[in-house]
């Protein structure tokens, strides 16, 4: 493939989060995601013959993009230190891709139908793999004992909050607090939920 090729495809690609995002799969349409991209149809379906192929592209680059911010997390590092971390790559993830967040979601709610094999391979290995790592500082007294996937489903679930929900969260602060300091306010917040609820108790 030659530049101008790549050029053309990140082009189509762009244009297609912007229409997936606001629209979803059903709602969106090749001729949207054309006008969006300033090309023909002709010229865009040369490139992805198919919406289908459009949106599995999208998603398989995103879910690389998903899966990044835990794989940061290491078995050797302080575990407090990790997890707030981990929370913070999460929230700006949040801040810094609201589309690829709602896009995601989206796929979730329809079943995944275009990644549950990404799903079911990629995304179950790393988790089982990261799980292995939270029950280690759990077996090693440096946090308290609970459900290592759950842990991890709640960071997923109170993070992308802050990007699917963006809406409902900037009105609900208003003005004075829906700016950007919204997302420091959440990492905060966070944090003091999360690791607090993880600090081992003192032996009876």
């Amino acid at each position: 493939m030659t530049r101008i090729q790549r050029e053309k495809q990140d082009i189509i690609l762009e244009a297609a989060l912007e229409v997936f995002s606001a629209h979803g799969f059903r709602g969106s349409t090749i001729d949207q995601i054309a006008e969006v991209a300033g090309m023909s149809k002709p010229n865009l379906l040369y490139y992805f013959p198919k919406k289908e192929e459009i949106h599995r592209r999208l998603m398989s680059e995103l879910l690389v993009t998903w899966l990044a911010p835990l794989e940061e997390m290491r078995a050797d590092g302080d575990p407090f230190v990790e997890i707030r971390s981990y929370i913070r790559r999460k929230l700006e993830m949040a801040r810094d891709f609201p589309r690829q967040s709602r896009l995601f979601a989206n796929e979730m709610l329809r079943g995944a139908p275009h990644i549950i094999d990404m799903i079911e391979v990629d995304l179950k290995a790393l988790v089982d793999e990261k799980a292995q790592v939270l029950l280690a500082w759990m077996d090693q007294g440096k946090i308290a004992r609970t459900d290592p996937y759950h842990l991890i489903f709640s960071i997923w679930a109170t993070t992308q909050h802050y990007a699917d929900f963006d809406v409902q969260v900037r009105a609900v602060l208003g003005k004075g607090r829906g700016g950007e300091g919204r997302f420091e306010d959440a990492a905060r917040y966070l944090e003091q939920l999360f690791l607090h609820g993880l600090t081992p108790k003192p032996r009876a």
